[in-house]
């Protein structure tokens, strides 16, 4: 029997290599996660308050992209920790109500790995299939399609002579999902976690686990889109290595060993072609969740954002339930993007309002609940291939050498301002924005309308504020937000003020027809 838990949950991404260093080797691991649980939530209203922690790859791997080159599906990176140390994090984590679900990375391994090793070696292997092989010359291509990273999306083996395609790094190459025993193997690793306590998986770029069987060119776009992580790879439309119609029947058979596991959740990193495309992959028998990034690249305008509101309300299907997101480890933090300096300024805090009063599963994304910003970090000192190391960099729990982190003095990445942003500074301010998160994600929590309701774009606001209404059974809230650096005045209904962005608003206050706004303030009434 499964419940909808993950309907009512908060979700906390931790990046393992930078939340808590637990051996003093600068390197975040598992056992450092286990000690900071009391932090996340122990109960108390001193704690963050999440329910669960999405937890970005911990297999062995060599870290070409940073866990997202597994090699080795069922083990744990040794810098992270092993198969105890899990256990033991999945059991604290239990006693204190919080499940956690592991990154899952099907469409690809790292050329490290053992299947890959054996698919290389010669062409008859029996395990040759299980990658996309191509045969060619050294000066032809077997199409046009672009890596994300930049450059083709084929490498030359010099060992059997044929092209093998890689949609990410050449270190990384593509599994095949149209044989049978790529997809019987990956059940297996599916079912090898959620054995071990795992609630479920974020699943990454699963509209990409099935190619075009012709393998046809893609399209070149008419218009660049840009601000994506790399322009070159955004200058064709991914027609025919994206989104397959055959994806779907994969998605489903993950989707059935989910369900041979109770209270198990599978939310997918999908990037469609439409948003009709989209609806596809939320059908019962496939995923319970997507991913929305659609605020990762949305300006600070009031309009924008209630575009994108009422567009995912529009295109998802009866019943299913949307996910939001300010920032994650791909992207530049939501604090940087929009507050140009001020890292718990007004416009951070009415993010963190807007995303716990919406409709939907809200994603955090460690660090930003203190209101850590990117770190600028020269070029030269880059870990990742595309330089995201910014928004990867260590937690901040104190102004302590090492900032709490870790005992070395070399952490993996550059720590940021540790002075100014760190936990230990905030944990008893009532006017910090640790203390407005935790004050957010209690209401939420406390206010079925919040938790379960419906909601409704309000059309009377100036146009430069948006109002949202959630309705359940006896409970009804209004969150009004002002994107404005001027206060705004607003129609509100009679009610209490159950929260506000700005730490000179008194909650508790009743409001009856005209209400004036700060600038940049987000209040969310019970009414």
């Amino acid at each position: 029997m499964s419940s909808e838990w993950w309907r009512s949950a908060v979700f906390y991404q931790i990046y393992a290599r930078s939340f808590a260093d637990s051996n003093g080797d600068g390197i975040g691991d598992l056992d450092g996660i286990t000690a900071h649980l009391d932090y996340l939530n122990d109960g108390t209203e001193r704690s963050l308050g999440i329910d669960a922690i999405w937890l970005t790859p911990i297999n062995p791997s060599p870290l070409k992209d940073w866990g997202y080159d597994v090699s080795d599906y069922c083990g744990v990176h040794p810098e992270l920790g092993d198969l105890g140390a899990f256990e033991r994090l999945i059991r604290e984590a239990g006693r204190r109500g919080i499940r956690i679900i592991l990154d899952l990375v099907p469409n690809h391994t790292s050329d490290e790995h053992r299947w890959f090793r054996q698919s290389r070696s010669a062409r008859n292997h029996p395990r040759r299939d299980w990658y996309i092989w191509k045969p060619g010359t050294p000066e032809r291509l077997p199409n046009n399609w672009v890596s994300i990273f930049g450059g083709p999306a084929w490498k030359w083996d010099e060992t059997t002579r044929e092209w093998y395609l890689h949609l990410f790094l050449a270190a990384q190459p593509d599994l095949n999902f149209r044989n049978p025993e790529v997809v019987a193997a990956m059940h297996e690793v599916i079912r090898f976690w959620l054995d071990r306590g795992a609630a479920g998986y974020r699943v990454d770029v699963m509209h990409a686990l099935i190619k075009d069987a012709m393998f046809r060119d893609n399209p070149p776009l008419d218009k660049v889109e840009r601000g994506s992580q790399n322009d070159v790879a955004f200058r064709q439309k991914h027609l025919y290595d994206f989104d397959q119609p055959e994806v779907h029947e994969i998605i489903r058979g993950f989707r059935r060993v989910i369900n041979e596991y109770d209270d198990r959740i599978m939310v997918g990193e999908v990037w469609p072609h439409s948003n009709q495309s989209l609806a596809l992959y939320l059908r019962p028998d496939e995923l319970q969740q997507a991913f929305n990034f659609r605020f990762l690249f949305c300006p600070w305008e009031a309009a924008r954002f209630r575009a994108q509101v009422e567009e995912i309300e529009r295109i998802l299907p009866a019943g299913s339930w949307p996910t939001w997101t300010l920032s994650n480890h791909d992207f530049a933090r939501h604090i940087t993007r929009h507050e140009q300096g001020a890292s718990t300024g007004p416009r951070a805090r009415l993010a963190a309002v807007m995303l716990l009063a919406l409709r939907g599963t809200p994603f955090l994304y460690y660090g930003e609940e203190i209101g850590m910003p990117n770190v600028a970090i020269a070029r030269e000192r880059w870990r990742d291939p595309v330089g995201r190391d910014g928004c990867r960099t260590p937690m901040q729990w104190s102004d302590a050498p090492g900032g709490g982190f870790t005992t070395s003095q070399t952490p993996w990445l550059p720590l940021g301002d540790c002075a100014a942003v760190n936990v230990a500074r905030q944990i008893d301010d009532p006017a910090s924005m640790l203390s407005l998160y935790r004050r957010a994600i209690r209401v939420r929590s406390a206010t079925p309308a919040l938790r379960a309701g419906t909601i409704r774009v309000i059309e009377q606001p100036p146009e430069d504020c948006l109002a949202l209404l959630r309705e359940a059974p006896a409970s009804r809230a209004l969150a009004a937000l002002n994107f404005t650096d001027e206060p705004r005045e607003i129609e509100v209904p009679s009610g209490r003020i159950l929260l506000s962005s700005d730490p000179g608003r008194d909650p508790g206050k009743t409001t009856l027809g005209k209400f004036r706004l700060a600038p940049n303030e987000a209040i969310v009434i019970e009414c």
